[in-house]
């Protein structure tokens, strides 16, 4: 997340506040070698002024400080005997070679930062064409998201959410790669696809997991180096949130259970009964939990890459006991707390990607849904699954 500018400061004001530094030092310079006795050459240290230009400015800005510079080393010399002596020479003629090479290093900075910027540009498109940002508001929920890669300048890696809506439900999705990098990066790619195009269709939701488990599991087997076989895998959580009964149903793919935050500092963690994560066995049974998510409770996905973020003790970050400070505060300030928390206890710099989603159940109409109930408990995946879970 790229800091803010101050208000009102513009980047040029910023570089001619700048360049007043190198233009003083010359002057300073030049009046203090000039007024100094003759055994005492100051010229040298005129170097200093082009050598810090390029940190600030472009290569044409370099090259007038330069040249200034060097006018000033002619006007040291012709006040100590004149710019013909062999001393005044090779310093007039050292300090214009390493003004040019400040320039050209000038001009080799500027074409990498426009190479950087474009890089940057890249990778934020790809991040909104693979992870789309995520509503504020969807069905019964409020949400906010926060998600931290490890790889430098990077903005995406190897966790994924998404949401989607579907037939008088929601249903979420966060996920963790094997791995960073590009390769992690097309791989979340082909999970989030096979969300998008299966989750709408309402089929169960452990019958959505085997289809992404499928998916995983066709990639693996077509595009996965012999080197790597059977090491390409990704856990996930699958969620569905139904708009009328106050319950969370979920299935687990080997992905850490969420935390369950209601008023009053209470946090708990859902007990699920998770599969092996997609990619290993395909065709593995998945179950099904379901849990109690009332209004005015909030439901936190994550990733390991935050309980796995480590202090300069070597010590895992506590989010249950962190979070607990926050469980009435709204999601989209639940996300900034722990932002700042996260990064704070990793020293500002995390070693693997890292997603949190939270999902906020917002109070419904009870007279439009009068008589409904839930059955709270584990289920198994079967022809029944979805039937079953209400009652009344």
């Amino acid at each position: 997340m790229r800091s803010p500018r101050v208000a009102g400061e513009r980047p040029w004001q910023s570089a001619h506040a700048l360049l007043l530094l190198p233009i003083t030092l010359i002057a300073v310079i030049t009046v203090v070698d000039v007024q100094a006795p003759t055994d005492v050459h100051l010229g040298p240290t005129l170097v200093i002024a082009p050598a810090i230009t390029p940190s600030f400015a472009g290569p044409l800005t370099t090259a007038a400080i330069g040249a200034l510079a060097t006018g000033a080393q002619i006007l040291i010399g012709a006040t100590h005997g004149g710019i013909a002596t062999t001393n005044h020479v090779v310093q007039i003629i050292t300090l214009f070679v390493l003004s040019v090479l400040c320039v050209l290093y000038s001009a080799l900075r500027k074409r990498r930062q426009a190479q950087l910027a474009q890089v940057r540009t890249v990778a934020e498109a790809a991040q909104h064409v693979l992870m789309w940002p995520l509503p504020e508001h969807i069905g019964p929920l409020r949400i906010a998201s926060l998600y931290l890669a490890a790889e430098d300048e990077a903005q995406i890696g190897g966790d994924l959410y998404a949401a989607t809506r579907g037939e008088g439900a929601v249903r979420v999705l966060i996920g963790d790669v094997r791995g960073k990098g590009l390769p992690a990066i097309g791989e979340a790619a082909l999970l989030l696809s096979a969300f998008r195009e299966s989750a709408h269709r309402n089929i169960p939701l452990a019958e959505l997991a085997g289809t992404l488990d499928q998916s995983v599991s066709r990639y693996a087997a077509d595009l996965e180096p012999p080197e790597e076989a059977g090491e390409r895998f990704a856990t996930a959580l699958v969620v569905e949130i139904p708009d009328r009964d106050p319950v969370t149903r979920m299935t687990s793919c080997g992905h850490p259970p969420p935390l369950l935050l209601s008023p009053g500092h209470v946090v708990t963690v859902p007990s699920l009964h998770p599969s092996p994560p997609l990619g290993v066995h395909a065709g593995a049974e998945h179950t099904l939990d379901v849990f109690s998510f009332e209004p005015g409770d909030t439901l936190l996905l994550y990733t390991d890459g935050v309980v796995e973020a480590r202090d300069a003790r070597g010590r895992f970050y506590p989010l249950a006991d962190r979070v607990a400070r926050w469980t009435e505060d709204s999601p989209e300030a639940l996300m900034h707390h722990l932002r700042r928390d996260l990064l704070a206890h990793a020293g500002g710099r995390l070693d693997d990607d890292a997603a949190l989603i939270a999902l906020h159940r917002t109070p419904v109409d009870r007279r439009r849904h009068h008589g409904r109930g839930a059955t709270v408990g584990t289920l198994r995946h079967g022809p029944d699954t979805q039937a079953g879970q209400r009652t009344g």
